[in-house]
């Protein structure tokens, strides 16, 4: 993950504050998740691939943020999905993902507005 943005100063702001840096406690919560855990990340990829006709070779990415900057929810889920274009989407539900639900995700007639230009980039997800 390159030093760009919010993630630098999120590392600065930490370090000042004596804490480890972020992707230190990311990779070692991630070896201690419960089951269910995975079972919502695989449930969620699997609503993704539904709701957006995608299939089954179709790359899409689930993960769970933790976010310290102000303003922001404690955790929040990010998606991403390229689809048989090769195509690359995104959105963000603001609910740690035990508890995203159906209903949290966009409706697929949103597909194009989900779609990330190629000339863009995004280091929110």
């Amino acid at each position: 993950m390159g030093a760009s943005g919010n993630w630098a100063r999120l590392q600065r702001t930490r370090a000042a504050a004596g804490r480890t840096p972020a992707g230190d406690d990311a990779f070692l919560r991630a070896l201690r998740r419960d089951p269910a855990f995975f079972a919502a990340r695989a449930r969620v990829k699997r609503w993704v691939r539904e709701r957006f006709a995608l299939g089954r070779d179709a790359r899409v990415e689930v993960h769970e943020l933790e976010e310290t900057l102000p303003g922001f929810p404690p955790r929040e889920t990010a998606v991403q999905f390229w689809n048989a274009a090769g195509i690359h989407h995104h959105f963000k539900v603001f609910k740690p993902l035990p508890e995203v639900r159906e209903g949290d995700l966009p409706p697929a007639w949103m597909l194009e507005a989900l779609a990330m230009p190629p000339d863009v980039g995004c280091d929110c997800c």
